[in-house]
């Protein structure tokens, strides 16, 4: 009889070991894992080598865990047979077993996995290594059986993790504390990042500082002075023909030669369309060592520019120098109530009010004009939500502030 007890400890044993292994590499962090196996830990490789073939690994702890639960239950029955009878065995077997297995072989050990998946992970990788080429024949086998029945069953590919599991990701692992506030700030942005179009971020065209390409020395350096910008566009008739950018320093070293005309000191212009994604016109900027782009819209025309500082803000946050004016998008100047600059990206303002927008705006102040199909006027205002958006500044086109102030949730009406 101590055979058989003997027998069935050690295969509940081995059961619970298939059952942490199979929940420990599930749940692998497998960025920690290898940068241990870079630093020269053997059973990090050892697991590393294992997850580069997880559905070879999958089948063997399968095979291991259901062939020993099968001989756990053979063996039980049999001692509790040969104890009580036939009849009273196999019920004794089954109420017995089941629950120790359940308990003891499955959830324990997946529990205590789902906790320290590592530690457990390369406890388990020696052996289980040792078992893939054991059952090499069976894992042949059942890997045949699987291209057979996807070919069946036409199974279509594993979909690619799309952004917003990208963003829920970040978002858990900076609630389980790997990660600070700003850190999970960055990872979102350069998620973010490939998925942002040029217009999302430009300069519009009613805030580009130009002049005409026949301006004189002291009108070009008379708006260096009044933008205290470095670099100028320079446009032929209007701005949707821009031919060249002036920078400050070009121009302060040819402005006293004889002879001097702005056509000689311009760079050529670099163009854009307005649909291109931020990361493909910053390697392009990057390629041609240009700082300055011009977005154009559908028509050809001047829609905006967008500068590498204006790219990397997207992902850094705004970059201040000594000449900037610091602007601060949402001043909160009342206990319910917010002054928002209208040029913010209408992404940030549902992001930083928590509220949804049906709309194909980019900027807030688009998306105001749009709601009140009028000139802005001081005072004009809409509701959406629980929200309530009045104009407090404006010129005779634009939406320059708002004021938002947050109704109370049992206040909240339908967007006029």
């Amino acid at each position: 009889m101590l055979i058989p007890l003997l027998t069935i400890a050690l295969l509940l044993l081995f059961s619970a070991f298939f059952s942490g292994a199979e929940t420990a590499f599930s749940s692998l962090n497998n960025a920690r894992v290898k940068t241990l196996a870079d630093n020269g830990n053997f059973l990090a490789r050892i697991a590393m080598r294992l997850c580069s073939d997880f559905d070879r690994l999958l089948t063997t702890v399968l095979i291991g865990n259901n062939l020993v639960n099968i001989a756990l239950t053979a063996v039980a029955t049999m001692l509790l047979v040969d104890l009580y009878g036939a009849r009273n065995g196999a019920l004794l077997s089954t109420l017995i077993v089941t629950p120790t297995v359940i308990f003891l072989g499955e959830i324990t050990p997946k529990s205590i996995a789902r906790e320290y998946p590592e530690p457990i992970a390369l406890f388990s990788a020696p052996l289980l290594l040792a078992l893939r080429w054991l059952l090499y024949p069976l894992n042949a086998l059942f890997a045949l059986w699987k291209k057979m029945i996807s070919r069946v069953m036409k199974l279509p590919a594993p979909p690619r993790m799309s952004q917003e599991e990208l963003l829920m990701l970040v978002d858990e692992v900076q609630h389980d504390g790997s990660i600070d506030q700003d850190e999970s700030a960055l990872l979102k942005n350069a998620i973010k990042f490939t998925e942002c179009p040029a217009e999302d971020i430009i300069t519009h065209r009613v805030d580009l500082a130009a002049v005409p390409v026949d301006a004189t020395r002291e009108e070009v350096a008379a708006k260096f002075t009044e933008t205290e910008y470095s670099r100028l566009l320079v446009y032929e008739e209007s701005l949707d023909n821009i031919v060249g950018v002036i920078v400050l320093k070009d121009f302060f070293t040819s402005s006293q030669k004889p002879g001097w005309r702005l056509k000689d000191i311009l760079t050529p212009p670099f163009f854009v369309q307005k649909t291109e994604k931020i990361d493909d016109v910053l390697k392009k900027l990057q390629t041609t060592r240009s700082q300055m782009a011009v977005v154009l819209d559908e028509f050809g025309g001047t829609l905006g520019i967008l500068t590498v500082e204006d790219i990397l803000e997207e992902l850094v946050g705004e970059i201040w120098d000594e000449h900037d004016e610091v602007v601060e998008r949402f001043k909160k100047v009342a206990p319910d109530g917010y002054s928002v600059d209208c040029t913010v990206s209408l992404d940030d303002f549902q992001e930083f009010f928590h509220i949804r927008l049906d709309s194909e705006e980019s900027l807030l102040g688009g998306w105001i004009l749009e709601q009140i199909h009028k000139l802005p006027q001081k005072g004009d205002h809409c509701t959406v939500g629980n929200l309530d958006i009045t104009i407090s500044s404006c010129t005779r086109y634009r939406v320059r502030r708002a004021f938002v102030r947050v109704l109370p949730a049992e206040s909240e009406q339908p967007a006029e």
